[in-house]
């Protein structure tokens, strides 16, 4: 199990959307590491303004990897190419890099420049694991989450600062597991951070 702090929940990484729950950006390190039936759980921030820590963001279990010439081709995940002038659902899409010759065109997205142009860090960082996860057995709650009880807590299953913290524990991934299938929830189930202060900044003005 890889456990992660989700320091900005907006959708794009992981996208919980269209069936799918997608690490395809952000995290090299569990991309690169995570095998087909471990797990990955990112919670809440704590930073000023989200007060989150402690939280299910999402928790999906790894059910395939694809290159990104593979994600990028395969029909299935056409949804998840981004159009900033969609909904926001579509706007988060997290399939953004097309093979290029030798390198990658990156589409307007949450990784390019404000002017939609390539952004070459966010390409180099993306891209230096070949790799997309791929899960349909998730959950994803956003900013809507559950806090995670006591006893996963002290567990060791919750990732407190930068980076990630893989667990392998066998009974504390035991544990979660069984918490997971008595929530009784899967798929998307609630909306990101971003989309619920996007929300309440409307309602507001």
């Amino acid at each position: 199990m890889y456990s992660y702090v989700v320091a900005y929940d907006s959708g794009f990484a992981p996208n919980p959307f269209n069936g799918f729950c997608t690490l395809a950006t952000c995290k090299p390190k569990i991309r690169k590491h995570a095998s087909v039936g471990d797990w990955i759980i990112g919670t809440g921030s704590d930073r000023k303004g989200v007060r989150r820590g402690g939280f299910l963001v999402h928790a999906m279990c790894v059910e395939e990897s694809l290159t990104f010439s593979e994600y990028w081709h395969d029909p299935r995940f056409s949804k998840k190419k981004p159009n900033l002038f969609g909904s926001y659902r579509m706007s988060c899409g997290d399939n953004i890099y097309c093979p290029d010759g030798e390198g990658w065109l990156q589409l307007n997205s949450y990784h390019s420049n404000q002017d939609g142009t390539q952004r070459a860090d966010h390409t180099t960082k993306d891209t230096s694991v070949d790799r997309v996860l791929v899960s349909q057995k998730f959950v994803y709650f956003g900013a809507e989450g559950p806090e995670l009880p006591d006893q996963l807590k002290s567990a060791g299953l919750i990732h407190s600062g930068i980076g990630e913290h893989k667990v392998t524990d066998v009974g504390a991934i035991n544990m979660f597991e069984t918490w997971f299938d008595e929530l009784g929830l899967r798929g998307y189930q609630g909306r990101p951070f971003d989309m619920v202060e996007a929300a309440r900044k409307r309602a507001a003005q």
